[in-house]
């Protein structure tokens, strides 16, 4: 048994597919299916089973990935701060995030840090949902996940750092641009493009309608924040949204956002791996983006 045989089994397990394991590892598939089969001799237990869908842990498989998935995350870590030491680099932050984070969070506190650290490297990488996130910090392959805050994950720490309240996104024209605020009935029936059906915030949004009996259509979905504000603002629909920085101001002259108080807010943050064992440059990035997110309100 090797580190390799037990990273390539948590990919096969995180993808699903011997060949999409083949294809992020730049190997053959028979070479993955070695892999695996090297540790199912090892442990004496079938661990993957080939299903219509694709590969699926076995209960022994489900046991070992999870010590896998921790174990590996950590000696990753370890590993890339001992060379950090060895070869007097000034480090590296990795952050896994969605597409429009950076732009709405993070400017300021992007150019505050690279000025206060110069010799640090920053690294983005983009996931489409909190829990591709989850599963990047698991992995051990980023420091920090910005994400939308929800219901605790096992073996990850999460930090609140800024709540954003909802509004409604509509263009200057529509008959509620000059409403104050806007009430859950105001959105019975009413026609709104949508995020993603399992996004964080559209989960909690469905929820909330449907505790309150407000049943609006969903017509037009798409993949983020800001394309659901465009559209809005181009007349082409409403949009029920968390009031982002950077959406009010000269940059969007036909965009009003109008409160939903009823609407619980979302909160933002970070979530981490485990927080005391975070390098020095990780912490730094996490507290300079906090302490930025405090000096810029949300829109609304």
């Amino acid at each position: 048994m090797t580190l390799d045989d037990l990273r390539v089994f948590a990919a096969v397990c995180r993808s699903g597919s011997l060949s999409a394991t083949a294809r992020d590892l730049t190997c053959t598939q028979s070479a993955v299916s070695q892999h695996v089969k090297r540790l199912e001799r090892e442990v004496g237990l079938t661990l993957v089973e080939r299903h219509p869908r694709g590969i699926v842990p076995t209960q022994a498989g489900r046991l070992l990935q999870a010590a896998v998935t921790d174990g590996l995350g950590t000696i990753d870590q370890a590993l890339r701060r001992l060379g950090e030491l060895a070869h007097g680099e000034g480090g590296s932050v990795r952050v896994t995030t969605g597409a429009t984070t950076v732009r709405h969070f993070m400017p300021a506190a992007v150019v505050d840090y690279r000025r206060r650290f110069p010799g640090v490297s920053i690294e983005f990488q983009t996931e489409i949902s909190s829990r591709g996130c989850f599963d990047a910090l698991a992995a051990g392959s980023v420091d920090l996940a910005w994400i939308t805050l929800g219901a605790p994950v096992g073996g990850i720490e999460q930090r609140a750092v800024i709540e954003l309240p909802w509004v409604l996104a509509v263009t200057a024209g529509h008959p509620l641009a000059d409403r104050p605020r806007i009430e859950p009935a105001d959105l019975q029936d009413t026609r709104l493009i949508g995020l993603p059906e399992n996004s964080t915030s559209r989960v909690r949004l469905d929820s909330w309608l449907a505790g309150s009996g407000i049943r609006p259509v969903f017509d037009t979905s798409v993949a983020d924040w800001d394309t659901v504000v465009l559209l809005a603002e181009l007349g082409l629909g409403q949009a029920v949204v968390p009031a982002l920085p950077g959406w009010q101001g000269p940059g969007h002259p036909d965009l009003r956002l109008i409160p939903i108080p009823a609407l619980p807010a979302l909160t933002a943050g970070w979530a981490v791996r485990r927080w005391d064992s975070l390098s020095p440059p990780a912490r730094a990035f996490a507290d300079t983006v906090a302490r930025h997110c405090e000096r810029r309100p949300a829109a609304g």
